[in-house]
């Protein structure tokens, strides 16, 4: 915050496409799609008529024993994107809210089933899944969250697999390690296991990190073998961010539950939702001194106007055509990002899948790294703001991540200006560096 109030602040007062303007009429590309959420661009039209439609119906009522007509609507096409085979949702208000509720959700089926000695979690290293406190306690990005460590339940850490492409060029890959891991595990402790939750395809709060393709099969395969339940966050990678509805159900990958909040309602407001099966949710069923209730209740679970928004967007997606070019558009992404930093001196690597990409920045020399408190990635950033491109740096990575549905010019726009940006910070940082 000292260096947030410090620096010259950018307000934004409106938004048009892939593009932000200022108080003073400048604009910006949304590189980062205001926090990884927005899909169609800002002021859709659809989407704002979408919203405008529903205000003047209903703008908010209690899910607390009521329903209403968008929310139902929404329920019925998000189990459609699993061809109804997880056919129950559970609204929340946020992705992390969306995952506590899998894991609660989880625990307590076991609970009700007899099966009460399944009690583990596992998650993998590097995930994010929130800032709540449950989900800091399955999140491995020990740098956002080591100092609440006392207060956290304890998570069985499984090793994140080695696997780095961008435009479809694979430079390293390896799930071995990782799946003899939970082969281990799950043959000691697979019957006192309630769940693994996990990312599938790429973790983008660790910097893109990418999972090799059949991995999540792989690790599908092993938990149904044991009885395990698999939940997916599929906050970051759904609705259009990977060329995917879901990237599971892309897969062929099965979950026992699916979370999804960000691009759910392509940027618009706040909505989360938890997928599961008719299994899982029979479990709850029960007279009340059964005590089978599942307490979680949110004051804006399945808001009208977020769901009515969310509707209209699966429905964009939906049409013939909007993802086969949303996965063209991300193959010019990584051409032009191989073009721009292939062997750049200043990036140690590269990474894109979809409209998820990453650079690694480091000094010009192998093996170093720029001191935290120079900021470097953060200075690149600023650099780029100036020349009309938002970014946000992850330490001394700068993650790309476009609206889905930005134009190959635009694209062009974006790496040309981050390539010219980082030219221009790194030659004048200090040359105060430390071996890794």
């Amino acid at each position: 915050m000292r260096e947030y109030l410090d620096a010259e602040r950018l307000h934004v007062v409106r938004g048009k496409g892939c593009w932000l303007e200022d108080g003073e009429g400048r604009r910006y590309l949304d590189g980062n799609a205001s926090v990884w959420t927005n899909v169609h661009g800002h002021g859709d039209e659809e989407l704002d008529d979408a919203l405008r439609a529903q205000l003047g119906r209903l703008a908010h009522a209690t899910m607390l024993g009521l329903n209403h007509d968008a929310a139902s609507a929404l329920s019925a096409a998000l189990a459609g994107l699993t061809s109804g085979r997880l056919s129950r949702v559970f609204f929340s208000d946020c992705g992390a809210m969306a995952v506590e509720v899998a894991v609660k959700q989880s625990l307590q089926y076991w609970q009700l089933t007899g099966r009460g000695e399944r009690r583990r979690i596992v998650a993998m290293e590097h995930g994010y899944h929130g800032d709540s406190f449950g989900t800091m306690a399955l999140g491995g990005a020990q740098g956002f969250h080591d100092r609440f460590a006392p207060w956290l339940y304890r998570v069985e850490r499984m090793p994140a697999p080695v696997h780095e492409e961008c435009a479809g060029e694979v430079r390293e890959s390896d799930a071995a390690r990782s799946l003899d891991w939970l082969d281990r595990y799950l043959a000691e402790h697979g019957r006192h296991t309630a769940c693994l939750v996990l990312e599938p395809s790429v973790q983008g709060a660790a910097g893109m990190r990418q999972q090799p393709p059949g991995f999540v099969a792989a690790v599908a395969q092993r938990c149904r073998a044991e009885g395990v339940h698999l939940i997916l966050d599929e906050i970051f990678v759904a609705f259009g961010r990977l060329g995917e509805l879901l990237v599971s159900e892309a897969e062929g990958v099965k979950a026992d539950f699916v979370c999804l909040a960000k691009g759910l309602t392509a940027g618009y407001l706040p909505l989360g939702a938890t997928l599961t099966s008719e299994a899982v949710f029979e479990a709850f069923l029960g007279a009340t001194s059964e005590r089978r209730t599942f307490f979680h209740g949110q004051t804006f679970t399945g808001n009208p106007l977020a769901s009515a928004v969310a509707l209209k967007n699966i429905e964009k997606l939906r049409r013939p055509g909007v993802l086969e070019g949303m996965r063209r558009r991300a193959q010019t992404l990584g051409e032009e990002l191989r073009e721009a930093f292939g062997g750049h001196p200043n990036v140690a690597a590269y990474r894109q899948r979809g409209f998820a990409a990453c650079l690694d920045l480091r000094p010009a020399g192998a093996g170093r790294s720029w001191d935290a408190d120079l900021r470097a990635g953060h200075r690149v950033c600023l650099e780029a703001r100036r020349r009309g491109l938002i970014l946000r740096a992850l330490g001394d990575s700068i993650p790309i991540v476009p609206p889905p549905s930005i134009s190959d010019d635009e694209l062009r726009f974006l790496i040309t200006t981050l390539r010219a940006s980082l030219d221009a910070v790194a030659p004048g940082l200090p040359d105060f560096t430390h071996f890794q």
